[in-house]
């Protein structure tokens, strides 16, 4: 490009050459040159930093979370659903899968979610989409007969989870690494017995569970335990609390206490019950430090909550 002077002076005379044979202006030009380069890779380096640190967890699903969006009846996914026949698989009673539509992302964690005594998969239908549209895939499964005890729908649960990830049509679209499990009354009893029998869960919640064991010193799986103030058919004095209280104060392990619900509010779409459960599967299946927000500090009474206890900071 032609350099313009003002009037009057004189331009610069050409630099001589070097002893080298190089210019020595030209010289200078090329460090100044070389010294700008490494400034804008600085800058773009620094600009891609946050976008390096989130590349230290690949398994970050979905867009950084809010009150909102925790709240909210469906996430940032969009969902699709397929059936499960009870003929077509063996060790439990067929169920639904719901998964995000996009495979954009990649794979996703997984949770299976057993129905309670009597009760048939509908019950717990409505955490397929809500779950599924955070960022998991999620199947809400019918038990083989609606009369199973706690240690039969741990087992049921667990081969939810072995068809889910090994034979299913969205097999590719889970990690078989990242896997949890969810239940209602003996469904939430034997999602603790799930966790017992398979270690390598990563999350677990009972939702105003049911069991005649009410010791659990053997999980090493991290659990939120959901209990109701008004549950009279698994009071939380003989179930809820004494759960949570068993499992060992080394586990990352949290108790819900909703106020003015019944055994049966895990039955129906219920925002306390899915923010914490959405935010305990992310926290501990995605190893997603973004949701420990809503876990720690602990969560206060509030019209919905009657009793938040829990171990913070969580180490996993």
């Amino acid at each position: 490009m032609q350099q313009h002077l003002p009037s009057g002076t004189i331009p610069p005379r050409p630099s001589r050459p070097s002893r080298s044979g190089t210019f020595t202006g030209r010289s200078r030009t090329l460090t100044g040159l070389v010294t700008a380069a490494a400034a804008t890779a600085g800058l773009l380096l620094t600009g891609l930093a946050p976008g390096a640190q989130a590349a230290d967890n690949p398994y970050e699903r979905g867009p950084a979370p809010t009150n909102a969006s925790i709240e909210a009846s469906r996430g940032s996914y969009s969902t699709s659903q397929t059936s499960v026949s009870s003929l077509a698989v063996t060790g439990f009673g067929g169920g639904t899968i719901h998964y995000p539509t996009s495979t954009a992302d990649g794979t996703f964690g997984a949770v299976v979610i057993s129905p309670g005594f009597t009760a048939y998969e509908s019950s717990i239908a409505w955490l397929g989409p809500r779950l599924a549209s955070q960022g998991f895939v999620v199947f809400t499964i019918d038990t083989n007969t609606t009369l199973d005890q706690p240690d039969s729908r741990g087992r049921q649960l667990l081969a939810a989870l072995d068809y889910l990830t090994q034979r299913s049509s969205v097999r590719t679209r889970v990690d078989a690494t990242r896997l949890g499990v969810m239940g209602h009354s003996m469904g939430g009893g034997g999602s603790l017995e799930a966790a017992k029998s398979r270690t390598s869960l990563k999350a677990a919640i009972p939702l105003t569970g049911w069991n005649t064991d009410k010791t659990w010193p053997e999980l090493r799986t991290p659990t939120l335990v959901v209990g109701a103030d008004g549950d009279t058919v698994a009071p939380v004095a003989t179930h809820s609390e004494p759960f949570y209280e068993s499992l060992p104060g080394s586990l990352d392990k949290a108790y819900l206490e909703l106020r003015g619900a019944s055994h049966f509010a895990p039955n129906t779409s219920d925002t306390t019950i899915a923010k914490y459960s959405i935010s305990w599967l992310k926290r501990f299946i995605d190893d997603d430090t973004r949701y420990e927000q809503f876990l720690c500090p602990l969560p206060r009474p509030s019209l919905t909550i009657a009793e938040y206890r829990g171990t913070c900071p969580h180490t996993a």
